[in-house]
């Protein structure tokens, strides 16, 4: 039986008032669900008088409980394409020119339209800029020529970047995509940003809103994640276990108040430190809001940052594979080959689970962005724009996991962590598995810029007045020009001596 495809989406107008000319105009109002993202509202207003139009979208659904991060590096005329989804808490920005788009109006576009819209935006007001300073002018010229050399293919590469606290903005996916081409990484808000978002510190006792009651199942509260105290209470403004130990106990759970990323409720964060076999101590953390919902679950590596990074790859031949343990931390960067999959740092966060489950988690989660969650490959449901060649991609890549998970296909997974932070269960340990290569490799200054290293106080850092990596470089250099100056001036202080003196033999005591 053939499905039934979706109803015709309904467009509601609504009379208000024009802000141009102050008559009566039309705004139009469609709710639409984008591929790859969710369900949004398209407004557009236009006025039959003075003929003024405006559009722009809005989420349709609550702030998300995490902000959202891309990275996508356009190298074609095809990424111009790309479909974006850009919030009015949104920041977008041109990296290669330091370009930035505030927050504002929300858009549904492609990059190509984004840009379009920019260059013209700027290329508006130029003849008043040149009458008024001429500098500015030719410089808001010079990204003009550049916005222009980026939409005619003349400017490959280069790279964007979207920041929304909220996690409503998008940038379209495709499965061809390779690795370090697309990254998607979400993180918790700052204090600033909930304001900024109308997120105010609300007591989770405070009922006053008349919010609906959120009911959380009763394993899941935070009182039943850890013993009681000794008196059967336990604190939200006070940890559950203090000591004056510096060290961490092994398989201790460890409890201290914390604000929740996504109503900044008061909640707990639970923490354990486990020593897995033959690698090394990892911390495990759970915070769980009783106020909003809000759950995550963290896996964090312990001991020190190791000198190199770390390579590891897994060769994957039969179900039994499935079933190892791997810790991939949230530095750590995913590929298998055969599968066409990368995951970027980050995108995932720290996770410990096996094989299967890693996989399986990936394809859910970008299987539920993709398609409804009542969908299937046939694609019903996953919204109208969706091109039917693009939807085959998806239905190819996802089919291929599915093989993958079942353990029915070989195939290869490498884990590449500059901090060495990740692990693979080896089933010959402590002898080499040979499914299993390991190597270390220098890490980048990209790598080392990115994840703070050389910002770290190296030296001296015990009374305040330590540097950095940075800084000892740098005093290192100056130290070495320095003596080489010395040498250069006490050589031609000798040879000025001896041009005065005449070659004058003042014997050996001179």
């Amino acid at each position: 039986m053939e499905a039934a495809l979706p109803a015709e989406r309904q467009v509601d107008e609504i009379e208000s008032l024009c802000m141009n000319c102050h008559e009566d105009g039309v705004t139009r109002l469609l709710l639409t669900r984008i591929p790859f993202f969710r369900e949004i509202i398209i407004m557009s207003f236009e006025c039959p008088e003075c003929h003024f139009k405006n559009s722009e979208i809005q989420s349709a659904g609550e702030i998300q409980q995490r902000g959202i991060r891309y990275k996508f590096k356009v190298d074609s005329n095809e990424d111009l394409q790309r479909q974006v989804v850009k919030s009015d808490t949104c920041v977008f920005r041109i990296e290669d020119i330091d370009l930035e788009i505030p927050a504002g109006r929300g858009q549904l576009t492609n990059l190509e339209g984004l840009l379009s819209m920019v260059q013209q935006d700027l290329e508006a007001k130029q003849e008043e800029r040149r009458q008024v300073d001429e500098t500015l002018a030719t410089q808001v010229q010079g990204v003009i020529d550049a916005l222009g050399a980026m939409l005619d293919g003349n400017k490959f590469p280069f790279t964007i970047t979207i920041n929304d606290p909220a996690g409503n903005s998008t940038v379209e996916p495709s499965p061809s995509d390779r690795a370090g081409k697309y990254v998607r990484a979400e993180f918790p808000r700052t204090a600033e940003q909930n304001a900024a978002l109308g997120l105010g510190d609300v007591p989770a006792e405070d009922t006053s809103t008349g919010a609906p009651e959120t009911n959380i199942r009763p394993e899941y509260h935070s009182a039943n994640l850890f013993p009681a105290e000794a008196n059967g209470k336990h604190s939200r403004d006070m940890p559950l276990n203090v000591t004056d130990d510096d060290d961490i106990i092994e398989n201790e759970v460890y409890a201290f108040p914390a604000s929740c990323p996504g109503c900044t409720a008061p909640c707990t964060t639970n923490m354990k430190m486990v020593r897995i076999p033959h690698f090394s101590e990892v911390v495990l953390m759970s915070t769980v809001c009783e106020h909003c919902g809000y759950r995550s679950n963290e896996v964090k590596s312990g001991g020190e940052v190791p000198e190199k990074g770390r390579r590891i790859t897994l060769q994957v031949n039969s179900a039994l594979d499935l079933s190892r343990d791997i810790l991939k931390a949230e530095s750590c960067a995913l590929q298998c080959p055969e599968l066409s999959l990368s995951v970027e740092p980050g995108t995932l966060g720290g996770r410990f689970t096996t094989v299967e489950g890693l996989l399986t988690q990936v394809r859910d989660d970008l299987k539920s962005s993709i398609f409804d969650a009542d969908d299937d490959y046939s694609g019903v449901g996953s919204g109208d724009s969706m091109q039917t060649a693009q939807r085959s991609k998806w239905n190819e890549f996802f089919e291929g996991l599915d093989v993958a998970i079942a353990g029915e296909r070989k195939f290869t997974i490498i884990l590449e962590d500059p901090l060495a932070g990740s692990y693979v269960q080896s089933f010959t340990a402590p002898e080499p598995d040979a499914q299993i290569t390991i190597e270390d490799y220098e890490r980048t200054e990209e790598e080392e810029e990115e994840l703070g290293l050389r910002d770290i106080k190296t030296e001296g850092y015990e009374n305040g007045h330590g540097e950095s990596k940075n800084e000892t470089r740098d005093r290192k250099e100056l130290e070495e020009g320095t003596t080489e100056k010395e040498e250069i001036d006490a050589e031609e202080i000798a040879r000025e001596i001896k041009a005065r003196l005449g070659g004058l033999d003042l014997g050996d005591d001179a």
